[in-house]
């Protein structure tokens, strides 16, 4: 072959190479601006939401006749709140960022010890058609009972209003995991079922190589559910027993006639409960199946 055959092959693979790179680029280039754009259509769609949302406000304390706080006046209290969070005067008198603490705390105990009840018994309910005969029934008897009625029952059996508290986020915590888990669990393939038998899996295996992967994205919707139900009976627990917490702060505020506090807890309890779904929607997408 000559010489200039030879330069020639090179300089088309050489321009090969450069189109290909180049044509990377503007691929790379063309997604991420599409990227952004979406992300500003759905931030622009959520402002839009947003503002409708404080003009509704604004409208109800015009007619109100400012018998409900407005915008603005919310959020001065709001920001004065937030200026000193953590301040403690006394037992009865203490910042937004102690008492936030304190219900978070009691959230995530609570639970944490209801979803580790519920998963084993959803695992056992999903693998074995004898157990959810068994224990279905109870699930379906107990899940709908307002979570306010269980407080007398945690009450008379801790003798403290606290661990009535956390009895009751437990209980309610249970059942979103436990139904959610056992449908993952029961929703296997046969043919999984029949390559572990194939390879001869132990059940310790077949536990951790394939129950366990494959109902873990039904699991995790389980506990996101189960948070969100958690932190929505905190509110109404706190209430109920007093003391400290975000619950009780919405209850004191609302006895000293202090309107401005009460929504301004609930923009607070409102943006940590999306947090935690947010939190646990962001595990899912990690854990779910990707074609």
């Amino acid at each position: 072959m000559s010489e200039t055959n030879t330069l020639t092959i090179d300089n088309l693979e050489k321009n090969t190479v450069v189109s290909s790179v180049s044509f990377s680029e503007k691929y790379n280039i063309k997604l991420l601006i599409t990227n952004v754009l979406i992300k500003m259509k759905s931030l622009s769609l959520a402002g839009l939401g947003l503002l409708i949302f404080v003009g509704f406000w604004s409208l109800l304390s015009y007619y109100t006749k400012a018998a409900l706080p407005g915008p603005k006046a919310t959020l001065t209290v709001l920001y004065e709140m937030l200026r000193d969070p953590f301040y403690d005067y006394g037992p009865n008198d203490k910042g937004i960022g102690l008492q936030l603490f304190r219900s978070i705390k009691t959230v995530l105990f609570g639970f944490t010890l209801g979803s580790l009840i519920a998963i084993p018994i959803g695992i056992l309910m999903g693998a074995s058609n004898t157990c959810k005969q068994i224990l279905y029934p109870i699930v379906q008897l107990l899940k709908p009972v307002s979570p306010l009625a269980w407080f007398p029952i945690g009450l008379v059996v801790f003798k403290d209003t606290g661990m009535a508290t956390l009895f009751i986020v437990f209980i309610t915590s249970l059942w979103s995991t436990l139904i959610n888990t056992s449908f993952g669990v029961a929703s296997i393939p046969q043919d999984h079922k029949n390559v572990a038998k194939a390879f001869g899996f132990s059940k310790w295996r077949y536990l951790t190589k394939i129950l366990i992967p494959y109902s873990l994205p039904h699991i995790i919707t389980g506990l996101r559910l189960s948070i969100s139900v958690a932190w929505l009976v905190i509110v109404a627990g706190e209430m109920l027993s007093g003391g400290a917490g975000i619950g009780f702060f919405v209850w004191d505020s609302w006895n000293a006639l202090s309107l401005e506090k009460v929504i301004s807890a609930i923009i607070i309890i409102g943006i940590v409960g999306l947090l935690f779904d947010k939190l646990f929607t962001y595990i899912e997408s990690k854990v779910a199946y990707k074609a």
